[in-house]
């Protein structure tokens, strides 16, 4: 294996992704949606309703030949996974689940990125578990690209739909039977805003795996489903993302295949009721459940299973993305009790008033300066290839008090006004590691603690 340093020093280095949306991925999506289709009738099942229509993604909007840097991708990943509930302790419970992938890639800046030897390893003991959730960090890496490119002026964060769906709807889980109505969803929300004016929301359906291009266009057919079970005002009218990463164990380059669902859906717009305040305690709403299609004529046809997030509920959709958004970062510093003045009790508000995070007393619990600037968050220490490393998952002083103490607004209008300055990533020598600083203010940082042996050894990166 590497020497730590090593492994370290080229968590920073660019590579490629090859990114597969097209017109023939469309046809092979709609096929692989029909023999699913065909299959379910076989086995008696109840069909699926999924989007409508499917369209690729312009190049201009996502580059075919996109560069990452794998730092910056898992950043993402463990911002993305910090309310998932897995693992014990606070915040970010195991910042494994992240750290355990910084040596499944490897690739250049003149190559694209594939599976190493431990990316292999990895991939043998933990195989649904690697593809699911190195996919989910490049899918959000690129849909967050993508949208920026769509819309420069905006604001994009990325927040996790189970949560925010769980403050109207009591969602059943993946209980099975024909009475379930929530058993597909997204796995993500793109909230687009700047200060001022309606949030636009898209759903994302996230996926990966470790076989071949027809795997993925299972994958894409299935993730239809899940973004169609959300409906954000009118009938059919919701855009979405979709995404499955290819990880091939053959040798071969890594690739996203992405599609989109085109809509003039997802705004919302203050038609009917008040305006969001996203600045008031968050809101248990009782939302009615079901998609409710138009009516054709004086007939209301039948509610579909989902969730329905009509004009009257605009204000309160708001909010809850907007509070779920600071308790994932709060979630990602370690903070309980900031976690959970952000969330209801059916999101799991209760899940952190025992988990104290000393800084919300203005005593840290971990704090670091980089690039001249304070973070607080938490610490945890791995071994990597032997000696150990110390992981770092925080935020900037300044937001964390925002948060904690409940100023949404400020919090976004500052992130917006810092959207293009803030984000910073790079080898930090003075810290001894790479670091990665985002437009939300969240910061992870790696580096070897000091005194050690720097000689390879045989063990696992536990």
């Amino acid at each position: 294996m590497k020497p730590t340093e090593e492994v370290l020093q080229d968590l920073t280095q660019s590579s490629n992704v090859s990114v597969h949306s097209d017109d023939a991925l469309v046809g092979k999506v709609k096929a692989a949606i029909t023999a699913d289709d065909e299959k379910r009738k076989e086995n008696e099942d109840h069909p699926l309703r999924r989007k409508p229509a499917l369209v690729p993604i312009l190049p201009t909007e996502l580059p075919r030949q996109f560069e990452v840097t794998l730092w910056d991708v898992l950043h993402t990943l463990a911002r993305a996974t910090a309310l998932s509930w897995r693992g014990a302790g606070r915040g970010l419970a195991e910042h494994w689940g992240a750290l355990k992938y910084t040596q499944a890639l490897a690739g250049g800046r003149d190559s694209f990125l594939g599976l190493t030897d431990e990316g292999h390893r990895i991939a043998d003991h933990y195989k649904s578990l690697q593809s699911s959730e190195l996919g989910i960090g490049f899918a959000l890496t690129l849909a967050e690209h993508m949208l920026h490119s769509r819309f420069p002026d905006h604001s994009v964060t990325i927040v996790p739909a189970d949560t925010a769906l769980r403050a109207g709807w009591a969602l059943t889980g993946r209980d099975k039977g024909e009475n379930v109505k929530y058993r597909y969803r997204p796995q993500y929300f793109a909230e687009v805003w700047r200060p001022g004016e309606p949030s636009l929301a898209i759903p994302l359906a996230c996926k990966g795996n470790h076989s071949d291009s027809a795997t993925s266009a299972e994958q894409l057919a299935s993730a239809s489903a899940h973004a169609e079970a959300v409906h954000i005002g009118a009938w059919n009218e919701t855009p979405g993302l979709l995404f499955s990463a290819q990880l091939p164990t053959d040798g071969s380059r890594m690739t996203v295949h992405a599609l989109q669902a085109p809509g003039s859906g997802g705004r919302l717009s203050p038609a009917e009721g008040r305006e969001a305040n996203r600045n008031a305690p968050p809101f248990q709403a009782n939302v009615m459940p079901d998609i409710h299609p138009p009516a054709e004529g004086l007939v209301a046809p039948e509610p579909v299973r989902g969730c329905h997030v009509q004009p009257k509920d605009y204000a309160w959709f708001q909010e809850s993305l907007a509070h779920t958004t600071p308790a994932g970062l709060m979630a990602f510093t370690g903070s309980g009790h900031a976690t959970a003045r952000h969330l209801t009790d059916r999101q799991g508000r209760k899940r952190y008033t025992g988990l104290e995070h000393a800084a919300s007393m203005s005593i840290q619990d971990a704090a670091h300066t980089l690039f001249g600037n304070e973070y607080v968050g938490t610490d945890h220490v791995f071994r990597l290839n032997g000696p150990r490393v110390e992981a770092f998952s925080g935020v900037d002083e300044g937001v964390f008090r925002l948060l904690a103490r409940g100023d949404i607004e400020e919090y976004r209008a500052l992130v917006h006004a810092s959207r293009h300055v803030r984000p910073r990533l790079t080898f930090d020598k003075d810290w001894g590691g790479p670091v990665s600083v985002h437009a939300d203010g969240s910061v992870f940082a790696l580096r070897l603690l000091p005194g050690q042996n720097e000689e390879p050894c045989a063990s696992s990166s536990r």
